[in-house]
């Protein structure tokens, strides 16, 4: 069974940093695609950034030039590393994968991060 997990979470200040990891346990195989989702109370779960196998990276208007997303298929882990976080970018921030072969996605059970301000 696949697993992903996040860490990395917490609370920062405003103008601060904070990096995610999320390593993916029971699989024998890469994900075609990885990103984080985050979800703010009261809002859908919107993607921060993602990153597929031969593709440049993609993020949400909100986060770019500040949030940078990596991955190491060697691995199967994928980071992301947020600087300058700003109080709206509190939100429970999950981990996904994407299986092309089985239309299948993948989820973390997601990790938080409090920007104070």
């Amino acid at each position: 069974q696949v697993q992903l997990k996040e860490s990395g979470g917490g609370l920062v200040q405003a103008g601060g940093s904070l990096s995610l990891s999320c390593e993916a346990f029971g699989s024998a195989f890469n994900f075609d695609a990885m990103g984080w989702y985050r979800q703010a109370p009261g809002h859908q779960r919107e993607l921060v950034a993602g990153i597929s196998i031969g593709a440049s990276p993609n993020y949400a208007d909100s986060v770019k030039g500040r949030f940078t997303i990596s991955r190491d298929t060697a691995s199967n882990t994928v980071s992301l590393h947020m600087n300058p976080l700003k109080p709206e970018d509190t939100a429970v921030y999950y981990c996904h994968g994407y299986v092309v072969k089985n239309n299948a996605n993948y989820w973390g059970e997601g990790t938080l991060v409090t920007v104070s301000s």
